[in-house]
């Protein structure tokens, strides 16, 4: 018996580590707001649908749904206030390439504690993850926020990456098409909400992983390279991910069904005016294929870009940060002139992407060598959208209702206005004046619960890459 009970007690100690009560996000220590009636006074409105900034506005919310904004808002007695002076409410961000693991040159890490978190202290109210290398374990982590078990956005599950050919033995390798639509039919009974195919796949299996995924309710999209974008469209892609930087439209000698490793080359000579490109967005917007911005990840291969953050630095444990530091200095060294022009078209491709008539969103990635961190990456696109040259309430569009249009749930959430779910976020400053500004999140409502963003910051301070 003393065996039994001495093998039981280890079983308790190797279990209640991943239980959900040693993680951090206690509502009542994370939370801002909590009340039935919410208002917002004398705040400058983004509203996420293009609009310019309108100041001094009211907004109120009832039982986690917006239910005025304007100037001449009726205000209940007894409401909980909120003085908005010199502060800019916009719609809560909505990540459209959001995973919840995290990778270094050293490592790849499923990150259930911290990345949930960092995106709701960052403003992401809503995330797609955008293939899984633990399915499970997100579609687990979607119930729990739903139940409020946990804190963290509202979650689009993806089913595991789909690809072809060898390597990648983290992701579901395709052996033809039938195989395609029998991950697919499995994985959406499990409840994903979506599909990834990676840069392997063939024609013929994204084709029928795009059909039986329609059939089955769920959607599909794709880093891509062996299907180029126009072919991915005939074969009834819903969503395209990363933009200029995997787009084999324009390298001429690419094999049917396979990944050139040097097309990128191909891309320098791309004229953005040109029928090649503009025949690519018409497909597209015909169709009508929305494309993901992850502009925050790809900026990593530019020598000595991003600025260096202590913020970043300080969320990452010790390891991450030395990893990261590294990897950072090896790029610097390199010096490569392809990325620096690569860079240079890949913001012209999105700018001449939306002119075109095309759904622009935007998402994060916390992928490559790990400087694009959950949350604090979909602030930094928030940025580059800036660099590219969109305006502030085109960047808001394209990072908040754009997102919902693509997850078809514009008609609840993504811009400010009644009637949709008081998703929002509070930012310390004017906005419009100064893109570094998304950086003061102060309060992040999701369904009218405000969560004080720096008390959740200082929870996962040096844990990022560990948990």
């Amino acid at each position: 018996m003393r065996r039994l009970t001495t093998l039981l007690s280890l079983i308790v100690l190797f279990v209640l580590p991943s239980s959900a009560q040693d993680w951090p996000d206690s509502f009542d220590a994370f939370m801002a707001v909590d009340a039935a009636s919410v208002v917002i006074e004398n705040v400058t409105v983004i509203d996420g649908t293009g609009n310019a900034p309108v100041e001094g506005q009211t907004v109120l919310i009832q039982d986690g749904v917006i239910r005025g904004v304007g100037s001449d808002i009726s205000i209940p007695v007894g409401v909980h206030t909120i003085d908005g002076t010199g502060k800019t409410l916009i719609p809560g961000l909505i990540g459209l390439h959001n995973h919840t693991f995290y990778t270094t040159s050293q490592r790849r890490i499923q990150l259930d504690v911290t990345a949930p978190l960092l995106y709701l202290a960052s403003g992401v109210t809503t995330i797609r993850t955008t293939g899984s290398y633990a399915p499970y374990s997100e579609l687990e982590l979607k119930r729990a926020v739903n139940n409020r078990e946990r804190i963290g956005p509202r979650m689009f599950v993806t089913g595991p990456y789909i690809t072809g050919g060898e390597g990648y033995t983290y992701m579901t390798r395709l052996d033809g098409p039938e195989d395609a639509r029998r991950v697919v039919r499995y994985w959406a009974e499990e409840g994903v909400d979506w599909f990834k195919a990676y840069n392997l796949i063939t024609r013929d299996e994204l084709a029928a992983a795009a059909d039986e995924a329609h059939q089955m309710g769920v959607k599909v999209t794709g880093h891509l390279c062996s299907v180029s974008f126009r072919e991915a469209v005939a074969a009834g892609i819903d969503n395209l991910e990363h933009g200029f930087f995997t787009n084999t439209d324009y390298d001429e000698d690419k094999p049917l069904d396979q990944c050139p490793s040097d097309f990128r080359e191909s891309l320098l000579d791309v004229d953005m005016a040109g029928d090649d490109v503009q025949t690519t967005f018409r497909e597209m917007n015909e169709a009508g294929v929305g494309m993901t911005s992850t502009l925050a990840v790809y900026e990593l291969y530019v020598p000595n870009r991003p600025p260096l953050e202590q913020r970043v630095l300080d969320a990452m444990s010790p390891e991450v940060q030395k990893e990261y530091l590294q990897t950072r200095s090896n790029i610097a060294d390199q010096n490569s002139q392809l990325w620096k022009d690569l860079w240079v078209k890949a913001l012209e491709f999105e700018k001449a992407f939306v002119e075109a008539g095309g759904l622009l969103a935007s998402g994060v990635d916390p992928t490559g060598y790990g400087g694009a961190l959950p949350g604090y990456g979909d602030q930094r696109n928030y940025e580059l959208l800036h660099e590219a040259g969109f305006s502030t309430p085109e960047v808001v569009q394209i990072m908040t209702l754009n997102g919902a249009r693509i997850l078809s749930i514009d008609e609840e959430t993504g811009s400010i206005e009644a009637g949709k779910h008081a998703d929002l976020v509070l930012i310390d400053g004017d906005l419009a004046s100064d893109p570094a500004l998304i950086r003061n999140v102060e309060i992040v409502f999701r369904d009218g619960v405000g969560f004080d963003s720096a008390a959740i910051i200082d929870s996962i301070e040096g844990t990022v890459g560990v948990r």
